[in-house]
């Protein structure tokens, strides 16, 4: 479809390619290296593809973009952490409205984004719970490093977020995670130098 208004839709790229400026604003508490809004979404968008593998659910294009748009209205509205959160009103559904007006997106970004607003659907369910799961493996990563913030966080985590993910995949993962060791993918890879190239340990004959 060729839109009329192409000038509307370069802003909205030039939107876009600006999100990255957005930071998460948890880390103002804890200041570790945490991921901006767009490399966390770009998790969230890989965690919530392997969520709907685990789940057999087919619609990966659905799911894609509504993991895309998750949090796209903090482009106007901002990050709230857990504690401005009580103090604050974040217009988001005007935020996303007013994003994609006049844009090809518009008609259907806003129908997925009530849809993930609701939470009644299970491509609604698989990012939400690719969302939380995000932090879990940011956690994780700061714990490895010998940051403070996963000792401070996980006992509010584990009672009460993790009870509200929505599918099996995500819990099983959410506890794997926790298991993991964030080093293992390339530290244990058969293809590691010290594994099975050069520098790999050589018995003396």
């Amino acid at each position: 479809m060729i839109s009329k208004n192409n000038k509307r839709n370069v802003e909205f790229l030039f939107e876009i390619e600006a999100f990255r400026n957005i930071e998460r604003v948890w880390k103002r508490f804890y200041n570790p290296d945490v991921a901006n809004n767009a490399e966390h979404t770009f998790n969230v968008a890989w965690i919530a593809l392997t969520l709907a593998k685990m789940e057999d659910i087919t619609n990966h294009e659905k799911i894609l973009k509504i993991a895309l748009l998750h949090d796209l209205p903090e482009s106007r509205c901002g990050d709230v952490d857990y504690l401005s959160r009580q103090y604050v009103v974040r217009k988001e559904d005007e935020a996303i409205k007013d994003m994609f007006e006049g844009t090809v997106h518009q008609n259907e970004i806003l129908s997925l984004w009530k849809e993930f607003e609701d939470k009644k659907t299970p491509e609604a369910w698989i990012v939400k719970d690719a969302d939380n799961l995000d932090v879990e493996l940011e956690l994780r990563d700061q714990e490895c490093r010998g940051h403070g913030i996963t000792k401070a966080l996980r006992p509010n985590r584990d009672k009460k977020l993790y009870y509200k993910l929505f599918t099996k995949s995500a819990k099983i993962l959410w506890k794997e995670i926790q298991k993991t060791n964030p080093h293992d993918w390339h530290s244990k890879s058969p293809k590691n130098r010290f594994n099975s190239g050069d520098w790999q340990h050589k018995k003396k004959a």
